[in-house]
């Protein structure tokens, strides 16, 4: 993997994200390994989301994680579209970890969309994407998954896997305000997720401690960073809140992949007045939409203080 030039504009000022995104050869990356982080897509640019795969399949990745919306938020909630996706999943040669998106079931309401029940399209998505607790992927691999606990039976889609002293979880938070405060129904179903999510997201950070980890990376689709510099209460604010403190008291690196927003992202968004109060996280957006490319990100447990880089994988162009 060659040395790979990306512009980070204002955030390369500071020299702990300069760490964090120091990009290196696999050469230097002995012993560690590469993932692919994607999401907001094929929505409608099948050819080209096809194209991306046929290049992830061309590269030694570990697996690739999908963060969610795999439609357009104004096109219908249709099983047609949720089976062509599925069918496009399983052309991954290696482990693919998908969790939903606002798109797939959420937003479901909007005539655009077709005007349908939310609840009922959530529960679409759980039957056709998290039938077992497999990955998808032709290589699959079997996932520990939360509706294991029966407390959350519901929740087969939030999954918890470890690679080589890094714990991985996915987490259903959800934009569109994470589903809370459109109706009662909605609310109803926003507080029993959220506190799936915050349980979830304690057990993972457990579980690392529990192996002495070098860092754990969650993936969800939600851009949570939207509402974070609002006065007001948002559909994230009890989740940030628990992932402050998880965090805070993990102490090691932390990797936070959302989707959403569509531009291509790494920042360190937990900071007050130029002071990071949370230095060892770092967040990363992935491209989406019109914008379609993977990010793969390769871990070097050596660098345990900043093992995480970064490179971006476009279908027609390779790497840049």
């Amino acid at each position: 993997m060659p040395v790979f030039l990306l512009h980070f504009g204002r955030f390369l000022a500071n020299a702990t994200l300069a760490i964090f995104i120091f990009l290196v050869t696999t050469a230097a990356c002995a012993g560690g390994f590469t993932f692919a982080a994607i999401g907001d897509m094929p929505y409608g640019t099948d050819v080209q989301f096809m194209r991306l795969i046929d290049r992830l399949n061309g590269e030694a990745l570990a697996f690739t994680v999908h963060v969610g919306d795999i439609k357009s938020g104004n096109t219908p909630c249709s099983d047609e579209t949720f089976l062509t996706v599925r069918e496009m999943f399983g052309r991954f040669d290696q482990p693919l970890i998908y969790t939903p998106g606002d798109n797939e079931w959420t937003d479901c309401h909007r005539k655009s969309n077709g005007a349908m029940d939310p609840l009922e399209r959530l529960a679409t998505i759980r039957s056709l994407f998290f039938p077992s607790a497999m990955s998808l992927g032709k290589a699959a691999i079997k996932l520990e998954v939360q509706s294991n606990e029966e407390a959350f039976r519901h929740y087969v889609e939030n999954r918890i896997w470890a690679h080589e002293h890094v714990t991985f979880a996915t987490l259903h938070v959800v934009g569109s305000n994470n589903n809370w405060r459109r109706d009662m129904k909605a609310d109803d179903e926003f507080y029993a997720r959220d506190a799936a999510n915050r349980h979830w997201l304690a057990r993972a950070f457990a579980l690392a401690k529990e192996r002495n980890d070098i860092a754990v990376v969650l993936a969800m689709q939600a851009d949570t960073m939207f509402a974070k510099n609002t006065s007001e209460e948002s559909g994230f604010t009890s989740w940030m809140a628990a992932f402050e403190q998880e965090a805070a008291a993990w102490g090691k690196p932390v990797l936070l992949i959302q989707g959403d927003t569509h531009e291509f992202r790494l920042d360190q968004p937990f900071g007050e007045a130029g002071m990071h109060r949370l230095p060892k996280v770092m967040r990363l957006v992935v491209p989406g939409a019109g914008n379609v490319a993977a990010v793969l990100v390769t871990v070097n447990a050596e660098r345990r203080e900043a093992p995480f880089s970064f490179g971006v994988l476009k279908p027609e162009n390779g790497r840049r």
